[in-house]
Protein backbone atom coordinates (compact mmCIF):
# COMPACT_ATOMS: atom_id res chain seq x y z
CA UNK A 1 0.00 0.00 0.00
CA UNK A 2 0.66 3.75 -0.26
CA UNK A 3 2.22 5.39 2.93
CA UNK A 4 2.19 9.17 3.50
CA UNK A 5 5.92 10.19 3.25
CA UNK A 6 6.27 13.92 4.64
CA UNK A 7 9.15 16.22 4.20
CA UNK A 8 11.71 15.66 7.13
CA UNK A 9 11.42 20.21 7.09
CA UNK A 10 7.65 19.32 8.29
CA UNK A 11 9.18 17.42 11.21
CA UNK A 12 11.64 20.21 12.03
CA UNK A 13 9.07 22.43 12.10
CA UNK A 14 7.44 21.04 15.37
CA UNK A 15 10.89 20.05 16.53
CA UNK A 16 10.95 22.79 19.42
CA UNK A 17 7.00 22.46 20.29
CA UNK A 18 8.17 20.16 23.48
CA UNK A 19 10.03 23.37 24.66
CA UNK A 20 8.56 26.65 23.50
CA UNK A 21 4.85 25.24 24.03
CA UNK A 22 2.31 27.27 26.24
CA UNK A 23 1.64 25.15 29.78
CA UNK A 24 -2.20 25.28 29.42
CA UNK A 25 -3.74 22.18 27.29
CA UNK A 26 -4.59 21.84 24.72
CA UNK A 27 -3.72 25.36 23.41
CA UNK A 28 0.47 24.47 23.73
CA UNK A 29 0.92 24.44 19.68
CA UNK A 30 -0.58 26.39 16.95
CA UNK A 31 0.15 24.71 13.41
CA UNK A 32 -1.56 23.56 10.57
CA UNK A 33 -0.68 21.30 7.64
CA UNK A 34 1.14 22.48 4.84
CA UNK A 35 0.07 19.80 2.89
CA UNK A 36 -3.40 17.96 2.20
CA UNK A 37 -2.57 14.02 1.71
CA UNK A 38 -4.62 11.05 2.23
CA UNK A 39 -3.05 7.56 1.69
CA UNK A 40 -5.51 5.08 0.31
CA UNK A 41 -6.56 1.62 1.53
CA UNK A 42 -4.57 -1.35 -0.89
CA UNK A 43 -6.45 -3.14 -2.80
CA UNK A 44 -5.60 -6.48 -2.17
CA UNK A 45 -5.56 -6.39 1.85
CA UNK A 46 -9.25 -7.72 3.21
CA UNK A 47 -9.53 -6.70 6.46
CA UNK A 48 -11.53 -8.93 9.41
CA UNK A 49 -12.02 -5.64 11.51
CA UNK A 50 -12.10 -1.93 10.08
CA UNK A 51 -12.19 1.27 12.32
CA UNK A 52 -12.02 4.73 11.86
CA UNK A 53 -10.29 6.59 14.55
CA UNK A 54 -10.12 10.35 14.65
CA UNK A 55 -8.22 12.75 17.04
CA UNK A 56 -10.09 16.01 18.49
CA UNK A 57 -10.11 18.81 20.89
CA UNK A 58 -12.72 17.73 23.57
CA UNK A 59 -13.73 18.52 26.91
CA UNK A 60 -14.34 15.72 29.76
CA UNK A 61 -15.79 16.19 33.53
CA UNK A 62 -12.48 14.91 35.58
CA UNK A 63 -12.77 16.81 38.52
CA UNK A 64 -15.73 18.37 40.34
CA UNK A 65 -16.18 21.43 38.19
CA UNK A 66 -15.06 22.85 35.44
CA UNK A 67 -14.30 20.42 32.74
CA UNK A 68 -11.20 19.53 31.24
CA UNK A 69 -9.63 20.40 28.05
CA UNK A 70 -8.06 17.73 26.35
CA UNK A 71 -6.89 15.44 23.36
CA UNK A 72 -9.43 12.42 22.81
CA UNK A 73 -9.27 9.85 20.05
CA UNK A 74 -13.24 8.23 18.92
CA UNK A 75 -13.51 5.33 17.29
CA UNK A 76 -16.05 3.97 14.86
CA UNK A 77 -16.65 0.31 13.83
CA UNK A 78 -16.47 0.05 10.09
CA UNK A 79 -16.53 -3.93 9.80
CA UNK A 80 -16.45 -6.28 12.36
CA UNK A 81 -18.48 -6.82 15.84
CA UNK A 82 -18.95 -3.81 18.16
CA UNK A 83 -17.40 -5.63 21.02
CA UNK A 84 -13.84 -4.94 19.13
CA UNK A 85 -13.81 -1.14 20.27
CA UNK A 86 -14.64 0.73 23.88
CA UNK A 87 -14.38 4.65 23.46
CA UNK A 88 -14.41 4.69 27.00
CA UNK A 89 -16.98 7.84 27.17
CA UNK A 90 -16.38 10.30 29.15
CA UNK A 91 -12.95 10.02 29.92
CA UNK A 92 -9.71 11.10 28.39
CA UNK A 93 -8.54 7.68 27.24
CA UNK A 94 -8.36 6.89 23.96
CA UNK A 95 -10.70 3.65 22.79
CA UNK A 96 -9.90 -0.08 24.03
CA UNK A 97 -9.45 -1.75 20.75
CA UNK A 98 -10.03 -5.79 21.50
CA UNK A 99 -8.47 -8.45 18.29
CA UNK A 100 -7.42 -11.71 18.31
CA UNK A 101 -4.48 -13.26 17.14
CA UNK A 102 -4.41 -13.53 13.11
CA UNK A 103 -6.81 -11.04 12.33
CA UNK A 104 -6.62 -8.64 9.47
CA UNK A 105 -6.56 -5.13 10.62
CA UNK A 106 -7.31 -1.66 9.28
CA UNK A 107 -7.48 1.69 10.74
CA UNK A 108 -8.13 4.72 9.41
CA UNK A 109 -6.20 7.47 11.69
CA UNK A 110 -7.78 11.10 11.20
CA UNK A 111 -6.28 14.19 12.53
CA UNK A 112 -8.15 16.86 13.32
CA UNK A 113 -5.89 18.46 16.12
CA UNK A 114 -3.88 21.52 15.34
CA UNK A 115 -0.83 19.60 15.55
CA UNK A 116 0.94 16.82 13.63
CA UNK A 117 0.64 13.73 15.18
CA UNK A 118 1.12 9.67 14.62
CA UNK A 119 0.73 7.04 16.87
CA UNK A 120 2.44 4.11 17.76
CA UNK A 121 1.26 0.65 18.35
CA UNK A 122 3.29 -0.16 21.63
CA UNK A 123 4.45 -3.82 21.40
CA UNK A 124 2.66 -4.71 18.63
CA UNK A 125 5.24 -6.75 15.94
CA UNK A 126 4.05 -4.74 12.40
CA UNK A 127 5.58 -3.63 9.55
CA UNK A 128 7.92 -0.40 9.73
CA UNK A 129 5.46 1.65 7.86
CA UNK A 130 2.75 0.45 9.93
CA UNK A 131 4.63 1.20 13.29
CA UNK A 132 3.99 4.80 13.89
CA UNK A 133 7.63 6.24 13.70
CA UNK A 134 7.83 10.01 13.71
CA UNK A 135 8.73 10.29 10.20
CA UNK A 136 4.66 9.23 9.01
CA UNK A 137 3.33 12.07 11.28
CA UNK A 138 -0.05 13.27 9.79
CA UNK A 139 -1.09 17.17 9.40
CA UNK A 140 -4.50 18.66 10.47
CA UNK A 141 -6.75 17.22 8.27
CA UNK A 142 -4.87 14.44 7.09
CA UNK A 143 -5.36 10.61 7.64
CA UNK A 144 -3.06 7.61 7.78
CA UNK A 145 -4.02 4.09 6.83
CA UNK A 146 -2.69 1.08 9.16
CA UNK A 147 -3.23 -2.19 7.75
CA UNK A 148 -1.34 -5.64 9.27
CA UNK A 149 -1.79 -8.83 10.59
CA UNK A 150 -2.50 -9.41 14.52
CA UNK A 151 0.47 -11.80 14.86
CA UNK A 152 1.20 -11.14 18.36
CA UNK A 153 0.25 -13.99 21.36
CA UNK A 154 -2.70 -12.80 23.64
CA UNK A 155 -1.66 -10.10 25.83
CA UNK A 156 -2.36 -6.46 27.08
CA UNK A 157 -0.81 -3.91 24.63
CA UNK A 158 -0.89 -0.05 24.29
CA UNK A 159 -0.87 2.51 21.81
CA UNK A 160 -0.17 6.46 21.94
CA UNK A 161 0.87 9.18 20.00
CA UNK A 162 4.99 9.28 18.52
CA UNK A 163 5.04 12.46 17.29
CA UNK A 164 8.67 13.87 17.23
CA UNK A 165 9.72 15.70 20.27
CA UNK A 166 6.29 16.08 21.75
CA UNK A 167 5.29 12.51 22.53
CA UNK A 168 5.38 13.29 26.39
CA UNK A 169 2.61 16.42 25.64
CA UNK A 170 0.58 14.51 23.46
CA UNK A 171 0.35 11.33 25.31
CA UNK A 172 -0.12 13.69 28.84
CA UNK A 173 -3.02 15.11 26.81
CA UNK A 174 -5.19 11.90 25.94
CA UNK A 175 -3.40 10.60 22.98
CA UNK A 176 -3.16 6.79 24.21
CA UNK A 177 -5.47 3.34 24.57
CA UNK A 178 -4.75 -0.04 25.43
CA UNK A 179 -5.03 -2.73 22.99
CA UNK A 180 -5.54 -5.98 24.40
CA UNK A 181 -5.18 -9.35 21.90
CA UNK A 182 -6.91 -12.72 22.45
CA UNK A 183 -6.21 -16.32 21.31
CA UNK A 184 -7.17 -19.84 20.98
CA UNK A 185 -4.20 -20.82 23.61
CA UNK A 186 -5.45 -18.24 26.12
CA UNK A 187 -9.12 -18.71 26.24
CA UNK A 188 -8.35 -22.99 26.69
CA UNK A 189 -7.13 -21.52 30.04
CA UNK A 190 -10.72 -20.45 31.04
CA UNK A 191 -9.57 -17.11 32.90
CA UNK A 192 -11.91 -14.39 34.58
CA UNK A 193 -12.99 -12.38 31.18
CA UNK A 194 -16.25 -10.22 31.18
CA UNK A 195 -17.14 -7.84 33.43
CA UNK A 196 -14.17 -9.88 35.30
CA UNK A 197 -11.47 -8.93 33.35
CA UNK A 198 -10.62 -5.62 34.06
CA UNK A 199 -8.19 -3.09 32.34
CA UNK A 200 -6.49 -0.57 34.94
CA UNK A 201 -4.44 1.84 33.25
CA UNK A 202 -2.49 4.13 35.94
CA UNK A 203 -1.55 8.10 35.27
CA UNK A 204 -0.41 11.01 37.15
CA UNK A 205 -1.47 14.09 36.20
CA UNK A 206 -1.73 17.73 37.89
CA UNK A 207 -4.57 20.59 37.27
CA UNK A 208 -4.25 24.11 37.38
CA UNK A 209 -7.06 26.54 39.72
CA UNK A 210 -9.67 26.22 36.47
CA UNK A 211 -9.24 22.31 36.14
CA UNK A 212 -7.24 22.26 32.99
CA UNK A 213 -4.19 19.91 32.95
CA UNK A 214 -1.14 21.47 34.08
CA UNK A 215 2.23 20.85 32.78
CA UNK A 216 6.24 21.86 33.66
CA UNK A 217 8.35 22.83 30.67
CA UNK A 218 10.94 23.43 32.39
CA UNK A 219 14.29 21.81 31.93
CA UNK A 220 15.28 20.35 35.04
CA UNK A 221 11.12 19.02 35.00
CA UNK A 222 12.23 17.53 31.68
CA UNK A 223 15.86 16.01 32.97
CA UNK A 224 13.70 14.17 35.56
CA UNK A 225 10.46 13.46 33.93
CA UNK A 226 7.20 14.96 34.41
CA UNK A 227 5.44 13.78 38.13
CA UNK A 228 1.63 14.80 38.33
CA UNK A 229 0.12 15.71 41.46
CA UNK A 230 -3.10 12.90 41.48
CA UNK A 231 -2.86 9.63 40.34
CA UNK A 232 -6.07 8.99 37.72
CA UNK A 233 -6.66 5.30 36.96
CA UNK A 234 -8.32 4.77 34.28
CA UNK A 235 -8.77 8.67 33.48
CA UNK A 236 -10.75 8.80 36.83
CA UNK A 237 -9.36 9.92 40.05
CA UNK A 238 -9.63 8.20 43.75
CA UNK A 239 -10.66 5.65 41.63
CA UNK A 240 -12.66 2.36 43.40
CA UNK A 241 -13.07 -0.19 41.91
CA UNK A 242 -16.67 -2.64 43.28
CA UNK A 243 -15.72 -6.48 42.94
CA UNK A 244 -17.75 -9.67 43.72
CA UNK A 245 -16.50 -12.88 45.85
CA UNK A 246 -14.57 -14.29 42.86
CA UNK A 247 -11.70 -14.33 41.12
CA UNK A 248 -10.58 -11.61 38.56
CA UNK A 249 -7.87 -10.78 35.96
CA UNK A 250 -6.86 -7.57 36.62
CA UNK A 251 -4.48 -5.81 33.68
CA UNK A 252 -2.25 -3.21 34.84
CA UNK A 253 -0.89 -0.51 32.75
CA UNK A 254 1.87 2.46 33.63
CA UNK A 255 0.54 4.99 31.30
CA UNK A 256 2.49 8.28 33.37
CA UNK A 257 4.80 10.00 31.69
CA UNK A 258 7.76 8.85 33.79
CA UNK A 259 6.72 7.68 37.25
CA UNK A 260 7.62 4.42 38.21
CA UNK A 261 5.11 2.27 40.91
CA UNK A 262 6.11 0.26 43.61
CA UNK A 263 2.89 -2.08 43.68
CA UNK A 264 1.49 -4.05 46.71
CA UNK A 265 -1.41 -4.76 48.22
CA UNK A 266 -1.86 -2.87 51.90
CA UNK A 267 -2.31 -5.86 53.26
CA UNK A 268 0.57 -7.74 52.73
CA UNK A 269 -1.13 -9.98 50.41
CA UNK A 270 1.40 -11.51 47.85
CA UNK A 271 0.66 -10.15 43.90
CA UNK A 272 0.02 -13.13 42.07
CA UNK A 273 1.05 -12.48 38.67
CA UNK A 274 -0.16 -14.01 35.40
CA UNK A 275 1.36 -11.71 32.49
CA UNK A 276 3.66 -9.16 32.12
CA UNK A 277 4.10 -7.37 28.79
CA UNK A 278 3.97 -9.99 25.81
CA UNK A 279 1.50 -12.15 27.38
CA UNK A 280 1.01 -14.86 29.89
CA UNK A 281 3.67 -16.22 31.98
CA UNK A 282 4.75 -20.21 31.99
CA UNK A 283 3.01 -20.18 35.08
CA UNK A 284 1.85 -17.90 37.90
CA UNK A 285 4.32 -16.00 39.54
CA UNK A 286 4.14 -14.68 43.52
CA UNK A 287 5.85 -11.56 44.53
CA UNK A 288 5.63 -9.07 47.99
CA UNK A 289 5.62 -6.30 45.17
CA UNK A 290 6.09 -5.62 41.39
CA UNK A 291 8.20 -2.44 39.97
CA UNK A 292 5.80 -0.91 37.23
CA UNK A 293 7.76 1.53 34.35
CA UNK A 294 6.32 3.93 32.15
CA UNK A 295 4.92 1.41 28.88
CA UNK A 296 5.41 -1.92 30.79
CA UNK A 297 1.80 -3.99 31.54
CA UNK A 298 1.50 -6.77 34.05
CA UNK A 299 -1.28 -8.82 34.16
CA UNK A 300 -2.55 -10.10 37.84
CA UNK A 301 -4.64 -12.75 39.54
CA UNK A 302 -6.61 -11.96 42.45
CA UNK A 303 -9.13 -13.91 43.95
CA UNK A 304 -11.71 -12.11 46.64
CA UNK A 305 -13.92 -15.47 47.53
CA UNK A 306 -12.46 -15.40 51.07
CA UNK A 307 -13.31 -11.41 51.54
CA UNK A 308 -16.13 -9.95 53.96
CA UNK A 309 -18.84 -7.94 51.63
CA UNK A 310 -18.47 -4.26 52.48
CA UNK A 311 -14.65 -5.22 53.13
CA UNK A 312 -11.56 -2.55 51.09
CA UNK A 313 -8.31 -3.04 49.75
CA UNK A 314 -5.85 -0.58 48.16
CA UNK A 315 -3.33 -1.02 45.78
CA UNK A 316 -0.34 1.35 46.72
CA UNK A 317 2.96 2.61 45.42
CA UNK A 318 5.04 1.68 48.08
CA UNK A 319 8.34 3.77 49.47
CA UNK A 320 11.75 3.20 47.23
CA UNK A 321 14.85 5.10 47.06
CA UNK A 322 13.97 8.11 45.51
CA UNK A 323 17.68 9.04 45.08
CA UNK A 324 17.72 5.89 42.39
CA UNK A 325 15.23 8.82 40.14
CA UNK A 326 17.54 12.01 40.31
CA UNK A 327 17.80 14.48 42.54
CA UNK A 328 14.15 15.91 41.63
CA UNK A 329 12.62 13.13 43.93
CA UNK A 330 15.01 14.48 46.81
CA UNK A 331 13.94 17.65 46.17
CA UNK A 332 9.88 16.80 46.01
CA UNK A 333 10.78 14.73 49.70
CA UNK A 334 13.20 16.29 51.40
CA UNK A 335 14.07 19.81 50.79
CA UNK A 336 10.61 20.46 50.21
CA UNK A 337 9.18 18.24 52.78
CA UNK A 338 7.30 16.37 51.08
CA UNK A 339 3.98 17.31 50.16
CA UNK A 340 3.94 20.99 50.24
CA UNK A 341 3.67 22.80 46.49
CA UNK A 342 7.00 23.50 46.38
CA UNK A 343 8.43 26.55 44.29
CA UNK A 344 4.46 27.28 43.08
CA UNK A 345 1.07 26.79 44.14
CA UNK A 346 -1.17 25.17 41.81
CA UNK A 347 1.27 22.62 40.26
CA UNK A 348 1.59 25.29 37.73
CA UNK A 349 5.05 26.59 35.93
CA UNK A 350 5.40 29.80 34.60
CA UNK A 351 8.32 31.64 32.98
CA UNK A 352 11.77 29.85 34.68
CA UNK A 353 10.23 28.52 37.69
CA UNK A 354 9.52 24.95 37.81
CA UNK A 355 6.38 22.89 39.91
CA UNK A 356 7.71 20.08 42.67
CA UNK A 357 5.05 17.30 42.89
CA UNK A 358 3.23 16.51 46.01
CA UNK A 359 3.67 12.57 45.10
CA UNK A 360 7.17 12.61 45.18
CA UNK A 361 9.22 9.65 43.60
CA UNK A 362 9.67 6.91 45.39
CA UNK A 363 7.23 7.84 48.18
CA UNK A 364 4.10 6.23 49.57
CA UNK A 365 0.62 6.60 48.67
CA UNK A 366 -2.55 4.67 47.57
CA UNK A 367 -3.21 4.19 43.48
CA UNK A 368 -7.50 2.59 44.07
CA UNK A 369 -9.50 1.35 45.86
CA UNK A 370 -10.97 -1.97 45.71
CA UNK A 371 -14.55 -2.17 47.71
CA UNK A 372 -16.09 -5.73 47.89
CA UNK A 373 -19.57 -5.21 47.40
CA UNK A 374 -21.70 -8.60 46.35
CA UNK A 375 -21.54 -12.43 46.46
CA UNK A 376 -21.22 -14.06 44.19
CA UNK A 377 -19.69 -17.65 43.37
CA UNK A 378 -16.98 -18.37 40.68
CA UNK A 379 -14.35 -20.63 39.40
CA UNK A 380 -11.64 -19.96 41.40
CA UNK A 381 -8.97 -22.34 40.51
CA UNK A 382 -5.61 -20.76 39.22
CA UNK A 383 -4.26 -22.58 36.17
CA UNK A 384 -0.53 -24.26 37.88
CA UNK A 385 0.13 -24.13 34.06
CA UNK A 386 -0.24 -21.16 31.86
CA UNK A 387 1.23 -20.93 28.33
CA UNK A 388 4.43 -22.76 27.06
CA UNK A 389 7.42 -19.89 26.06
CA UNK A 390 10.41 -21.29 24.53
CA UNK A 391 13.25 -19.34 25.98
CA UNK A 392 15.53 -17.83 23.16
CA UNK A 393 19.37 -19.11 23.50
CA UNK A 394 22.38 -16.93 23.53
CA UNK A 395 24.13 -19.45 21.63
CA UNK A 396 21.48 -18.38 18.47
CA UNK A 397 21.97 -15.00 18.10
CA UNK A 398 23.71 -13.69 15.55
CA UNK A 399 26.44 -11.86 17.50
CA UNK A 400 27.07 -14.13 20.34
CA UNK A 401 30.46 -13.46 21.36
CA UNK A 402 29.96 -9.73 20.19
CA UNK A 403 26.96 -8.09 22.11
CA UNK A 404 25.53 -5.13 21.30
CA UNK A 405 25.96 -2.53 23.93
CA UNK A 406 23.90 0.60 24.61
CA UNK A 407 25.11 3.12 26.92
CA UNK A 408 22.85 5.11 28.77
CA UNK A 409 23.42 8.82 29.90
CA UNK A 410 22.25 11.95 30.92
CA UNK A 411 24.87 14.63 30.19
CA UNK A 412 25.32 18.21 29.73
CA UNK A 413 21.39 18.64 29.70
CA UNK A 414 20.71 15.70 27.06
CA UNK A 415 19.84 12.40 27.34
CA UNK A 416 22.02 9.95 24.82
CA UNK A 417 22.06 6.61 23.51
CA UNK A 418 25.47 5.84 23.40
CA UNK A 419 26.39 9.36 23.41
CA UNK A 420 24.15 10.08 20.69
CA UNK A 421 21.08 12.07 20.37
CA UNK A 422 17.62 11.26 17.99
CA UNK A 423 18.33 12.49 14.63
CA UNK A 424 16.28 11.67 11.38
CA UNK A 425 18.25 9.44 9.16
CA UNK A 426 21.41 9.46 11.02
CA UNK A 427 21.49 5.58 11.22
CA UNK A 428 25.35 4.25 12.24
CA UNK A 429 26.68 1.32 11.39
CA UNK A 430 26.33 0.04 14.86
CA UNK A 431 22.45 0.28 14.32
CA UNK A 432 22.22 -1.88 11.37
CA UNK A 433 21.23 -5.43 11.93
CA UNK A 434 20.12 -8.03 9.31
CA UNK A 435 16.50 -9.04 9.21
CA UNK A 436 15.21 -12.29 10.60
CA UNK A 437 18.51 -12.50 13.30
CA UNK A 438 18.25 -13.04 16.80
CA UNK A 439 20.58 -10.13 18.64
CA UNK A 440 22.04 -9.94 22.43
CA UNK A 441 21.72 -6.90 23.56
CA UNK A 442 22.88 -4.92 26.60
CA UNK A 443 21.26 -1.75 28.29
CA UNK A 444 24.39 -0.30 30.26
CA UNK A 445 23.34 2.25 33.04
CA UNK A 446 26.48 2.87 34.26
CA UNK A 447 27.40 -0.22 35.46
CA UNK A 448 30.64 0.41 34.65
CA UNK A 449 31.04 3.81 36.32
CA UNK A 450 30.71 5.98 33.19
CA UNK A 451 27.96 8.46 32.59
CA UNK A 452 27.54 9.59 35.80
CA UNK A 453 28.32 13.43 36.48
CA UNK A 454 26.24 14.63 39.63
CA UNK A 455 23.09 14.91 40.80
CA UNK A 456 20.29 14.22 38.52
CA UNK A 457 22.28 12.07 36.75
CA UNK A 458 21.63 8.63 38.12
CA UNK A 459 18.14 7.83 37.38
CA UNK A 460 16.37 4.44 36.04
CA UNK A 461 15.32 4.25 32.04
CA UNK A 462 12.68 1.84 30.80
CA UNK A 463 14.32 1.25 27.93
CA UNK A 464 11.45 -0.06 25.05
CA UNK A 465 12.44 -1.74 21.91
CA UNK A 466 10.29 -1.21 18.76
CA UNK A 467 8.63 -4.17 16.74
CA UNK A 468 9.31 -7.91 18.73
CA UNK A 469 8.97 -8.75 21.71
CA UNK A 470 12.40 -9.74 23.86
CA UNK A 471 13.42 -11.85 26.64
CA UNK A 472 15.67 -10.92 29.48
CA UNK A 473 18.81 -13.01 29.77
CA UNK A 474 20.05 -11.18 32.82
CA UNK A 475 20.64 -8.15 35.50
CA UNK A 476 23.63 -7.29 36.65
CA UNK A 477 24.53 -4.75 38.90
CA UNK A 478 27.45 -3.20 40.25
CA UNK A 479 28.62 -2.23 43.71
CA UNK A 480 28.24 1.52 43.50
CA UNK A 481 24.58 0.51 43.43
CA UNK A 482 24.62 0.90 47.08
CA UNK A 483 21.78 -0.37 49.43
CA UNK A 484 19.00 1.73 46.70
CA UNK A 485 18.96 -1.25 44.13
CA UNK A 486 17.67 -3.37 47.50
CA UNK A 487 14.62 -1.46 47.80
CA UNK A 488 13.17 -2.11 44.27
CA UNK A 489 15.40 -5.38 43.38
CA UNK A 490 13.01 -7.97 44.44
CA UNK A 491 9.96 -6.66 41.87
CA UNK A 492 11.57 -7.52 39.12
CA UNK A 493 9.85 -10.75 36.46
CA UNK A 494 13.20 -11.98 34.43
CA UNK A 495 10.68 -14.45 32.99
CA UNK A 496 7.98 -14.08 29.87
CA UNK A 497 7.76 -12.40 27.14
CA UNK A 498 9.05 -8.10 27.05
CA UNK A 499 9.28 -5.15 24.78
CA UNK A 500 9.89 -2.58 27.90
CA UNK A 501 12.55 -2.75 30.42
CA UNK A 502 13.19 -0.88 33.68
CA UNK A 503 16.95 -0.29 33.84
CA UNK A 504 18.17 0.78 37.25
CA UNK A 505 21.08 3.30 38.17
CA UNK A 506 24.66 1.13 37.62
CA UNK A 507 22.70 -1.83 36.38
CA UNK A 508 23.19 -3.47 32.73
CA UNK A 509 20.50 -6.16 31.65
CA UNK A 510 20.99 -8.05 28.61
CA UNK A 511 18.47 -9.28 26.67
CA UNK A 512 17.65 -11.71 23.30
CA UNK A 513 15.58 -9.89 20.74
CA UNK A 514 14.59 -11.30 17.67
CA UNK A 515 14.21 -8.97 14.43
CA UNK A 516 11.89 -11.33 12.16
CA UNK A 517 9.78 -10.68 9.18
CA UNK A 518 10.11 -6.85 8.42
CA UNK A 519 12.67 -4.99 7.20
CA UNK A 520 12.96 -1.03 7.70
CA UNK A 521 13.42 1.55 10.61
CA UNK A 522 12.60 0.53 14.25
CA UNK A 523 12.68 2.65 16.88
CA UNK A 524 14.75 2.04 20.56
CA UNK A 525 14.40 4.75 22.93
CA UNK A 526 13.88 5.58 26.97
CA UNK A 527 9.71 5.04 27.61
CA UNK A 528 10.65 8.35 30.03
CA UNK A 529 8.79 10.17 27.66
CA UNK A 530 10.48 13.72 28.36
CA UNK A 531 13.93 11.77 28.05
CA UNK A 532 12.81 10.58 24.53
CA UNK A 533 11.71 14.03 23.57
CA UNK A 534 15.29 15.19 24.65
CA UNK A 535 16.94 12.79 22.51
CA UNK A 536 16.70 9.61 24.23
CA UNK A 537 15.69 7.82 21.30
CA UNK A 538 17.50 6.24 17.94
CA UNK A 539 16.35 4.18 15.29
CA UNK A 540 17.61 0.50 14.25
CA UNK A 541 17.82 -0.20 10.45
CA UNK A 542 16.88 -3.75 9.65
CA UNK A 543 17.60 -5.05 6.29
Amino acid sequence: MKTTNLQRRKLLKYAAIGIAGAVTYPSWTQAAGEFSRVNKPSADFLPDVEIDLTMNTAEVAILKGEKTRVWKITGKVIKGASGVLDNNDGTYLAPTLRFKKGQKVRLILNNNLPAQSILHWHGLHVPANMDGNPMYAIDRGETYIYEFEILNRAGTYFYHAHTHSVTARQVYSGLAGLLIVSDDQEQALSLPSGDFDVPLVIQDRSFDGQNQLAYSAHMMQRMQGFLGDQILVNGRPDFVLPVATRAYRLRLVNGSNSRIYKLAWDDGTPLTVIGVDGGLLESPEQHAYMMLAPGERLELWMDFSQREIGSELNLRSLQFDAASHGGMGMMGGGMMGGHGRGMMEGGMMGGGMMSVSTLPSGSDYPLLKIRVTKKEQGNHTLPKTLTPITPLRIKDAANTNNPKTIALSMQHMSALLNGRSYKMDDIQPDEIIPVNSLQLIEFDNGFDGSGMHGMMMDMPHPMHLHGEQFQIVKREVSSRSGDSYATVSSGFIQNGWKDTVLVMPGEKVTILKPFNDFKGLFMYHCHNLEHEDMGMMRDFLIK
